[in-house]
Formats: C-alpha cells, sequence, structure tokens
C-alpha cells in the first residue's frame, strides 16, 4: 500500500482534557459589572477541533447575549483559550497577620 502525503500527521492530539480547568478571554459579569477578561471553567467536552468550557458565572456572546447554559465552544488551538496560569499569590500565600490567626 502506497503512503498517503500530508502536511500535518492525521492523528489527532487534544490539548485539554474533560474535567481540566482552563482559562477563557470572554465577556463575563464580575462585582455585577460586565467585563471582557479571563475566566476560569472546566472542560466539559472534547472533540477532534473543539472544546466545550463551562462557567459559573454568566458569560456573554460577543453580539452581547448571554449564554443560558453557561458554555462556550472553543477551537482546539484558539488563542482565547488556555490553560490556568500558576494559582495566584494572593490565594495560596498568607498576607497578614490576621490570616495566621
Amino acid at each position: 500500500m502506497s503512503s498517503v502525503p500530508f502536511m500535518k500527521d492525521p492523528t489527532p492530539e487534544n490539548n485539554f482534557d474533560v474535567g481540566d480547568t482552563v482559562e477563557v478571554l470572554a465577556d463575563h459579569e464580575k462585582g455585577g459589572d460586565r467585563v471582557r477578561g479571563w475566566v476560569r471553567g472546566i472542560v466539559v467536552q472534547v472533540d477532534s477541533k473543539m472544546v466545550a468550557v463551562q462557567f459559573r458565572v454568566n458569560v456573554y456572546l460577543t453580539d452581547g447575549w448571554m449564554v443560558p447554559d453557561h458554555i462556550l465552544w472553543f477551537q482546539q488551538d484558539s488563542p482565547h483559550l488556555r490553560s490556568p496560569l500558576k494559582n495566584r499569590s494572593s490565594r495560596s500565600s498568607v498576607t497578614t497577620r490576621a490570616d495566621l490567626l
């Protein structure tokens, strides 16, 4: 059998798995206001091209509509989807003496 030429290996390579915590650049609610920024979510479905991420906060489409099920879909290689940055130091470290008590 002759080999078939291809530019990219045809075996799918998923960057994310169901249950992974990710960060997404999207319109969302923060402190009662609508902002555009990075928000954490959980991967709920993955296929060869797309990743579905569910959020605990309200998220919005680019045309302004709120997403009722809190789930947005992204391409696997989207620049608006990333693994979370390391834990923020304010959450993981003791900042004042009162925190020790």
